[in-house]
């Protein structure tokens, strides 16, 4: 400006009025500069562009119509003010701008004139309109800017907690001695945890799903010979949103020597979904079970051979009954001996049992019978036994129902499991035995309204000398072999043995028999 008024207008410069004007402007540009705006309250900031304001219009005035151009440098200050979040700035802006016109003229006591009326009409209401425009742009960006620093905090917020779950998980995973591992939809590693890359046998497994045609597969099922095939891997299975728990395989070199030996793991699959709801992996447990099926192994051999050795003295004892029973002269303790008979059958019966369950294995004689009439047969002689616990029996068979299978071994298991539905309705009730052929299958079921069993119980049903809290309670004898047993035997004749059961409300054992 100084420029331009010596080059075009050097008489401006000898105006005293307007050198005061450039004064003003050079000690609010040093004030600018100089004052510690940090240390002042919130609002010292107006002092400056409404002083501005006035010092451009002391400057336009003094300056004559050739410097009316510098009516344009309000739009600076008029900025200043607006773009705070406070609206009364806006108000100010618009309260400097008409000052800026009003005060110069009538300090230099300037006379009306058609130029400074308009200006005094439209140039406030130009810069209102400049007013109002900073404001809401610098609302609207100020309002952006407190969004995106609420969700910068946000992100660091997530981000802590993302990092101190990990860190949990970590420690959790490095802590248990269950080797865990995840993998996506597509089978592909995505974290396993140090049981499981501590664990070569384990390694090795793994390594074979990943390259089956270059490593030989180190993985068996149960019965440790089987080599699982690379499609039937656990990862493989889980990968493809099968879920399973608690299966048994092994891990190692078959045949390997001593230090080498194939070690136990019991395997659970839990899928994992996104966000859609789309398979997106699974999350795999290895917890090796090698010394828990030794002990077990172990238990069966040691119930086995005790068995064994009971038997031959039990079979000693009966035939020897048998002798004095056929011989005269014992009529006085008769009933006495057919006491110890009945239960020496019993103990007998225990016996075998106890030999079938620890062997896991039946000999099976295989026939033509009618399974109707064999468990018309069994619900005929629990008669007796039904009526003296107040229960209801019903038969409900087709007859004839023919297939191949053991008669003995399938009429004890249609005795255990009525003998069950008796013994496990203490308080009276129903117990309905039905038979009849579905396609090429018999199915046969018992049925009671007794105590039932809770959702952990049956599962646990089948499991050896398992019994229920309420049938210790009860005092409702048994050894925890009805089930097993029946299962063992069905299962050998190429069937299937399942329960139902609710707490209260009874329960329900059907068998299916190919025919």
């Amino acid at each position: 400006m100084v420029a331009a008024a010596a080059v075009f207008y050097p008489e401006t410069l000898a105006d005293p009025r307007f050198r005061l004007a450039l004064l003003a402007h050079a000690t609010l540009f040093v004030l600018s500069i100089a004052v510690p705006w940090g240390r002042l309250p919130a609002g010292a900031y107006a002092v400056i562009p409404v002083l501005d304001c006035l010092a451009i219009g002391f400057t336009r005035e003094a300056g004559g119509p050739n410097f009316n151009v510098l009516s344009l440098l309000l739009v600076f200050p008029v900025i200043w003010l607006s773009v705070d979040s406070n609206r009364a700035g806006v108000v100010l802006a618009v309260a400097a701008t008409l000052l800026s016109t009003l005060l110069p003229a009538a300090a230099f006591g300037t006379p009306p004139a058609q130029g400074p009326i308009i200006r005094t009409i439209f140039l406030p209401l130009v810069m209102a309109a400049i007013a109002v425009t900073a404001h809401v742009l610098a609302g609207t960006l100020y309002r952006q800017r407190q969004t995106l620093a609420r969700k910068d905090e946000a992100l660091a917020d997530t981000a802590a907690e993302s990092i101190r779950r990990q860190r949990l998980l970590d420690a959790v995973l490095s802590t248990v001695n269950v080797a865990v591992w995840v993998v996506d939809q597509d089978g592909k590693d995505v974290l396993t945890n140090k049981a499981l890359e501590t664990d070569a046998a384990l390694s090795v497994a793994a390594l074979s799903v990943l390259a089956p045609s270059s490593t030989r597969p180190r993985l068996f099922q149960a019965d440790r010979t089987t080599p699982v095939p690379p499609e039937r891997f656990p990862t493989a299975r889980a990968a493809g949103g099968e879920t399973f728990t608690d299966e048994l395989y092994w891990a190692g070199e078959y045949g390997a020597g001593e230090g080498e030996e194939m070690r136990a793991y019991s395997v659970t699959a839990r899928t994992m979904s996104s966000t859609n709801g789309n398979h997106a992996g699974a999350v795999i447990t290895f917890a090796e079970v090698t010394a828990l099926i030794g002990a077990l192994s172990a238990k069966d051999n040691f119930v086995a051979t005790v068995s064994h050795e009971l038997r031959t003295p039990l079979t000693s004892i009966l035939g020897y009954l048998e002798l004095v029973l056929d011989e005269p002269g014992h009529e006085g303790i008769e009933e006495e001996l057919r006491i110890v008979e009945r239960n020496a059958h019993h103990l007998l019966g225990l016996v075998n049992d106890l030999i079938a369950v620890a062997s896991e294995r039946i000999e099976l004689t295989l026939q033509d019978a009618d399974v109707a009439a064999l468990l018309a047969g069994v619900v005929a002689s629990s008669r007796a036994k039904a009526a003296v616990c107040g229960v209801e029996l019903v038969l409900d068979v087709e007859e004839p129902l023919a297939a191949c299978i053991d008669p003995g071994r399938i009429r004890q298991v249609f005795g255990n499991l009525v003998s069950n539905a008796i013994k496990f309705s203490p308080d009276g009730g129903k117990v309905t035995a039905r038979a009849y052929r579905a396609n090429s299958h018999v199915v046969c079921s018992i049925a009671d309204t007794g105590i039932g069993m809770d959702g952990p119980e049956q599962e646990q049903a089948f499991t050896k000398f398992f019994r229920s809290a309420r049938s210790r309670e009860t005092a409702i004898p048994g050894a925890g072999l009805g089930l097993p047993i029946s299962k063992t035997i069905v299962e050998g004749h190429g069937g299937s043995i399942s329960l139902r059961s609710a707490p209260g409300q009874g329960t329900t054992v059907t068998l299916t028999l190919p025919s």
